[in-house]
């Protein structure tokens, strides 16, 4: 299948699926998705048990396998999916809070990290250094996944703010760790030879994503904002917002910096000064309008495609039941990450009640991660990494991201201390 059949198909089915939910499960629109691709996807399986003659099995999964999902997400739908949702956060509610979400963002990334890796480690037997590259991977939250659900969860603008600050910029500091990571428990594929590359290395290539990718988002998204001011044409100021989001981030991997720091923090300006400063009442319409809308297919294409990946699980008793053991494990170190740095800060009694539980459970893995666990090289342990991070995200988009309102109902409504 060429690319516009494949992305025909996506979109059909994505449509389908989505009816489907609509008009029998009434789920949230993307966890509906989800589901529903998921259960056709078991559906499938089952009945290859039963005729295996028909091969429909072998079909459907050359079908998924040929649709490059690592390369699909990183390299094409997370600069705009990203840059819509930070289009969303305004600048100064991010102000606010921007200790925790700072901490969370690093400190926080960087504790259960270590926390999912030693703790896999000793679970699976997996040298430590792999088994951090898994923690590194299934540590941060989903932008994609959690902007999804904050839409229907009712929570204080407050703790909105922390949640979509933080997954917004974890995301990037996790990847920067992913490949920090990476290159140091897979040497060869950094090109070290045998070797793992020094601190100095190390230390150049966090600097280096981080740092030039926060760059090169702003410096980007303060030119196109140049522009766009001098400007009053919604379709071209829209089409502007587009090449940013598309170019900014297919730059900034040719540049060798954080594609998703650059996109999110061009977002961020755009989203707030742009629209403060740049654009008339009917451009800042339209801008938004459209920005939802192409979150919102772009959400429901994403949750179709990680259904489909179950196909590309390898259903090993010992894999599932470390995935199952990898749920634990993971929300033992978000809540790590979650609650050293509010107690660093002041305690739940600063930021209000219900904080920690709710940033807990509501800090979902999504897209990213399956992304990341595709992506690493051939090796004996990544089947068993691809399984768990599968079991892991289905959890926690389904379970997770279908009660995280209602344990907000019942622990996060009172009135704002802060």
């Amino acid at each position: 299948m060429n690319f516009l059949q494949i992305t025909s198909l996506l979109i059909v089915l994505a449509g389908a699926f989505g009816a489907i939910n609509y008009l029998f499960l009434k789920l949230p629109s993307a966890i509906g998705i989800l589901v529903v691709s998921l259960l056709a996807s078991i559906v499938v399986l089952v009945m290859d048990l039963f005729l295996p003659g028909l091969g429909m099995a072998t079909t459907a999964r050359d079908v998924i396998l040929g649709i490059d999902f690592s390369d699909a997400l990183l390299e094409g739908m997370l600069g705009l999916l990203l840059f819509a949702g930070a289009l969303h956060v305004k600048l100064s509610d991010l102000r606010a809070q921007w200790k925790v979400v700072v901490l969370m963002a690093t400190l926080g990334v960087g504790l259960s990290t270590a926390i999912v890796g030693v703790g896999f480690s000793w679970i699976t037997g997996m040298p430590l250094m792999v088994a951090l590259v898994f923690g590194s991977l299934i540590s941060p939250t989903d932008p994609v996944a959690v902007m999804g659900v904050l839409r229907g969860a009712s929570l204080r603008k407050s703790l909105e703010t922390k949640i979509a600050g933080e997954s917004l910029f974890n995301d990037g500091v996790g990847y920067v760790v992913y490949l920090v990571l990476v290159a140091i428990a897979f040497p060869a594929m950094g090109g070290h030879g045998e070797h793992a590359p020094d601190a100095e290395f190390v230390v150049t290539l966090f600097v280096q994503e981080a740092a030039g990718g926060a760059v090169l988002g702003i410096v980007l998204g303060w030119l196109v904002f140049q522009v766009m001011r001098r400007i009053d044409d919604y379709p071209l100021e829209v089409l502007l917002t587009l090449g940013l989001a598309f170019g900014g981030y297919e730059l900034a991997v040719w540049l060798h910096v954080s594609a998703p720091i650059m996109a999110v923090c061009a977002g961020l300006l755009i989203g707030d000064i742009g629209t403060k400063h740049g654009m008339s009442e009917e451009t800042r319409k339209y801008v938004d309008a459209f920005w939802e809308l192409v979150d919102e297919i772009l959400n429901a294409v994403l949750f179709l495609l990680i259904g489909f990946e179950v196909f590309a699980v390898a259903f090993d008793a010992s894999y599932l039941t470390a995935g199952v053991l990898a749920i634990a494990l993971a929300l033992v170190a978000r809540l790590a990450a979650v609650a050293v740095p509010v107690l660093l800060l002041g305690g739940p009694r600063q930021f209000g009640p219900g904080v920690i539980p709710i940033m807990t459970w509501g800090g979902l893995k999504g897209g990213i991660s399956v992304a990341l666990a595709l992506a690493l090289p051939d090796n004996e342990w990544k089947p068993l990494i691809l399984t768990a991070t599968y079991v892991v995200v289905v959890f926690s988009i389904i379970v997770q991201g279908l009660s995280v309102g209602k344990l907000a109902a019942k622990v996060g409504r009172e009135p704002e201390l802060v």
